[in-house]
């Protein structure tokens, strides 16, 4: 059976045909597995634990944060600098890159303040982003505040650089999980990639992050054609054997560079089709489950793989997620150049009420999709280390 759904935002559309692979028990649409060539591949079209058929225009008189398009958000990224000690092909520039003044970054008083907002709007779920957020001085005690706050998650993506002497602390502040970038697992090639730092520095701060009870631990790799796309079959064979969730990510137009192309990216359909090749995989469905990746599981019960497929096969019909940037504005979609400023609202004696006012006009304003592939997608003007991933 196919099923076609069209959301429609102000002039915009966004339209997926989808081969309906798999139904729960009401009828809703769950993604399927990529299919081999020739067929269609579904993407998740869900809404968020609501009642798609619940007019949520009005944004200010719902409690929650809730969009037009029946979304909830309860999960808030917080980029806490656009700083990196890193500077990899995908995201930034190897020289000339310029950083926010340290007095445009929100203090850690104005992030627990928004997240506390936030909170009281239904978020459950607390990302910590940057740039790379272990450079900045007292994540710490940042972790502890928002723990303090009743979070029921708290988690943090890093490139592993600086992790190891500060994941004990980390996790006895409050921190549940962690995801740590690592795009090959040959050292010349993690060099070439990155361009600082060192493969075994990462790998071990893998170990002490499980070792600290940072899990599931979880290996994001961005996938470049040309670069690595060879070591897929490696990264599922580390996936086998360390029991750790590597995640596979397709390359997204939000390098400061602005180097890429279509050319460039490898699909995550690809990604399954040659790791299927190797070892059976089988989907993890998880109908009341929100998230970016697609979990595979290998037939044979030795762990797991995820794909990231944002470009090709966008999951923005369950996109649940706001970000707040290091210099205080709210982002509703990463490729989006809509933001609303909170910074200032605070330093000009703002209520917590203004707070909230921002971050339900920030989820109304949301379009049904990122729009990367219509003709008319214009890359946004911040690359991601300035967004906050």
């Amino acid at each position: 059976m196919l099923a076609a759904i069209a959301l429609v935002a102000s002039s915009r559309a966004f339209v997926r045909l989808l081969d309906v692979g798999a139904r729960d028990g009401t009828g809703e649409v769950d993604a399927v597995a990529p299919a081999r060539a020739g067929t269609t591949v579904a993407v998740s079209v869900r809404p968020h634990r609501i009642d798609v058929t619940h007019d949520s225009s009005d944004v200010e008189d719902v409690a929650t944060l809730r969009d037009r398009y029946g979304r909830v958000h309860d999960d808030l990224r917080i980029s806490v600098t656009d700083r990196c000690n890193l500077r990899c092909v995908y995201c930034m520039a190897e020289e000339g890159m310029t950083f926010l003044p340290r007095a445009q970054l929100l203090s850690f008083d104005e992030i627990v303040r928004v997240a506390r907002v936030a909170r009281d709007l239904g978020v459950r779920a607390i990302r910590l982003t940057g740039g790379e957020p272990l450079v900045r001085a007292g994540l710490v005690d940042l972790v502890a505040r928002l723990n303090a706050l009743g979070f029921e998650d708290i988690a943090l993506t890093t490139n592993g650089t600086r992790l190891a002497a500060l994941a004990p602390a980390l996790a006895a502040a409050g921190l549940r999980r962690v995801n740590i970038s690592c795009d090959s697992l040959r050292a010349d090639r993690f060099a070439t990639i990155r361009r600082r730092g060192d493969l075994a520095t990462v790998l071990h701060a893998m170990d002490v992050a499980e070792a600290s009870g940072l899990t599931p631990l979880k290996v994001n790799v961005v996938v470049l054609r040309g670069r690595n796309d060879d070591e897929i079959p490696d990264f599922a064979a580390f996936a086998r054997d360390t029991g750790r969730l590597v995640r596979f990510i397709e390359f997204m137009p939000l390098d400061a560079p602005g180097e890429w192309g279509p050319e460039r990216l490898v699909p995550g359909r690809e990604v399954f089709e040659r790791i299927n090749a190797h070892w059976p995989l089988e989907a993890v469905y998880e109908p009341h489950r929100v998230a970016p990746a697609e979990r595979f599981r290998f037939v044979d019960g030795r762990g797991e793989i995820g794909l990231i497929s944002t470009v090709t096969q966008p999951f923005c019909g369950t996109c649940n997620r706001l970000r707040l940037t290091a210099d205080g504005s709210i982002r509703n979609c990463l490729f989006s150049d809509d933001e609303h400023v909170v910074r200032d609202v605070m330093r000009a004696g703002g209520s917590d009420e203004e707070i909230a006012r921002i971050l339900r006009r920030a989820v109304g304003e949301k379009f049904p999709g990122h729009a990367i592939n219509e003709p008319g997608f214009l890359r946004p003007h911040r690359s991601m280390s300035m967004i906050g991933g």
